[in-house]
This record gives C-alpha cells, sequence and structure tokens, in this order.
C-alpha cells in the first residue's frame, strides 16, 4: 500500500468518485447549498475541461481519488482554475495533495503557453485563500477578471496567477 497521492490526468472511470468527493467537502464539510445537478460540468468533464488549454487531473491514493484540480480555457491564452477539492485527510504537510494539484496544474498552463490563471472561491474557504496566497495567487476584484471567466454564484474571492 502506497500512502503518497499521485496526480494522474481525469478518465471516466473516477467520475463517481470526483462528483462524491466534491459533494461531500462543499454539502457536508462547507454546508453550501449546491446539488449534483447545479454542476453539470461534472458530467461532462471531458468536453467541459480537457480542450484547447483546459484539462482536469485527479490525486489518487490506492486508486481512490482524493484530489481534483481543473482549468478550464477561456481564452486569450487564459485559463480558469476550477474544481479543487482535497479530501481532508489529504490535506496538509504529511501529503502535500493540494500542492501536489496546483503544481501539476501550473506546469501543464506554462507548458501550454498560458498567460494567466484565474480563480474564484468562497468566502468559507479560508484555508485555500492562504494556500493560493503562499503560492503566488494575488488578490483581484470581480471587475478585473477577463470578460469569458465564467463567474459561479457562490464566489466572492478572486485570484490571478502569472504564469
Amino acid at each position: 500500500m502506497n500512502n503518497s497521492p499521485i496526480v494522474k490526468e481525469y478518465s471516466n472511470e473516477y467520475q463517481a468518485q470526483v462528483v462524491d468527493l466534491i459533494l461531500h467537502i462543499q454539502q457536508q464539510e462547507y454546508n453550501i447549498q449546491i446539488t449534483k445537478e447545479d454542476q453539470p460540468d461534472l458530467f461532462n468533464i471531458e468536453n467541459f475541461y480537457q480542450s484547447g488549454n483546459g484539462n482536469f487531473w485527479v490525486a489518487l491514493c490506492d486508486d481512490k481519488v482524493v484530489g481534483t484540480i481543473s482549468l478550464k480555457d477561456i481564452g486569450n491564452n487564459q485559463v480558469a482554475l476550477r474544481k479543487m477539492f482535497v479530501a481532508p485527510e489529504y490535506r496538509g504537510a504529511q501529503y502535500k495533495t493540494a500542492s501536489l494539484l496546483l503544481n501539476n496544474a501550473i506546469k501543464y498552463a506554462s507548458e501550454k503557453l498560458v498567460k494567466e490563471i484565474y480563480l474564484g472561491t468562497t468566502p468559507q474557504f479560508l484555508a485555500a485563500h492562504r494556500f493560493y496566497e503562499k503560492n503566488g495567487f494575488t488578490s483581484v476584484e470581480i471587475e478585473d477578471l477577463p470578460v469569458n471567466f465564467p463567474v459561479m454564484e457562490v464566489d466572492k474571492r478572486f485570484y490571478k496567477y502569472s504564469v
């Protein structure tokens, strides 16, 4: 049994685990009133994320999905970072799952000659705010987002990373 997560490009075999992980964190941990029906992208990951400069990855530990991250191509050599979630037991310094996922996405963006990564997050995700800031993201106002950035209803904080 290997206890270190690995990052792998998403494939359909992981869909049920991805949905379960994301919904559990949103609904149970953060009490966000969102359903799987509110997130049709989770049932069309290949077409929604894995096109252009976009992609979707999972962090796996013993073939169990313990984290997710995606980049959505929004044109103009820019991407939106979406669906970054890590199971509670795989957060922090022991596994560094979030860092593995983020570094993988940034490396991919760099290889694709992406200029900027933008993201939106909810006010509740305080640890996420610190994580993004620690990793070189800077806070931006909603009016400074690219016109094609997909603002979600729950997103109230926004960040930018120059690749």
